[in-house]
């Protein structure tokens, strides 16, 4: 499991809720995903007020009548346009009035705005000093913006980065990884799947992927989200909208690939040789 700086355990595999909570009329099946994802251990649960504008935050309330606050890990983000002094405090109680608890156990910045960086760190320093979150973390930040995070005051006790990383996409192998290694900061990846379109179909029928997923009797969907778990220090969380889909993820914690057939896959998807610029689609 990986291991926040302030000694943290979290689960590596969590749910996403991108897209969720936007049709009323697939609010029970949505909510009966979460839940049978929670049940099988993915008690990490990632959302964002840009979500829905808002309403992600709003289905997730719904689990609360079968689970226990305190069993979930609950994350959520805050726009760059409200990562201010004056919009920012509220933000995060408008969070949690639509998700129906007091408390985030880690905020996340979702993207870098205008804001200066040493304004937002000090307001979700003083979150964290206010009992409205936990801890604070960021959100597709890469190794410059990183750097300069360590550079501000309060800017060590940044808990994550979630970036986008799938097998597709591989830039963050090459410095920000490492980088995050040195640092203790926990890795959280979104979209293992590539978001569809042209890519995700790409994956999904390739004969090499389709092979080695037939061997472990795992489906090419498992497949990428367990290389999606290799690092030490990640945590994944994708998203489902259907029970029976959110049981397969969750039985990717389970799954062991031999290190023979990651290095096939790794030489048809090579992680790069050079800096590529953070991907974001």
């Amino acid at each position: 499991m990986p291991i926040l700086k302030d000694g943290t355990i979290i689960p590596k595999l969590g749910q996403g809720t991108w897209y969720l909570g936007e049709d009323k009329s697939r609010e029970k099946e949505e909510t009966a995903s979460l839940l049978a994802g929670i049940r099988k251990g993915s008690t990490l649960i990632d959302t964002a007020e840009m979500y829905g504008n808002g309403l992600s935050e709003k289905l997730i309330s719904n689990i609360w009548s079968e689970v226990k606050r305190e069993d979930i890990f609950l994350v959520s983000k805050v726009l760059p346009s409200n990562a201010n002094r004056n919009k920012m405090f509220q933000a995060c109680e408008n969070s949690l009035r639509r998700l129906k608890t007091d408390y985030l156990d880690l905020y996340l910045y979702h993207w870098r705005g205008n804001t200066p960086l040493q304004e937002t760190v000090d307001c979700l320093e003083e979150l964290v000093c206010r009992g409205l979150i936990k801890r604070w973390g960021v959100s597709n930040f890469d190794v410059d913006d990183l750097e300069e995070l360590m550079e501000t005051e309060g800017g060590e006790n940044c808990q994550v980065n979630q970036v986008l990383y799938h097998l597709g996409s591989r830039g963050i192998d090459y410095d920000l990884v490492p980088w995050m290694e040195d640092d203790g900061m926990v890795l959280m990846t979104y979209c293992p799947m590539a978001q569809g379109g042209r890519l995700s179909r790409q994956l999904l029928n390739d004969s090499l992927l389709k092979e080695i997923a037939a061997k472990y009797g795992i489906s090419v969907y498992q497949l990428l989200i367990c290389f999606t778990l290799r690092h030490d220090i990640a945590v994944s969380i994708p998203r489902s909208s259907k029970e029976a889909h959110a049981l397969a993820n969750a039985e990717c914690i389970n799954i062991k690939i031999k290190e023979e057939d990651w290095k096939k896959i790794d030489n048809k998807y090579p992680k790069p040789s050079h800096k590529m610029w953070l991907d974001m689609e």
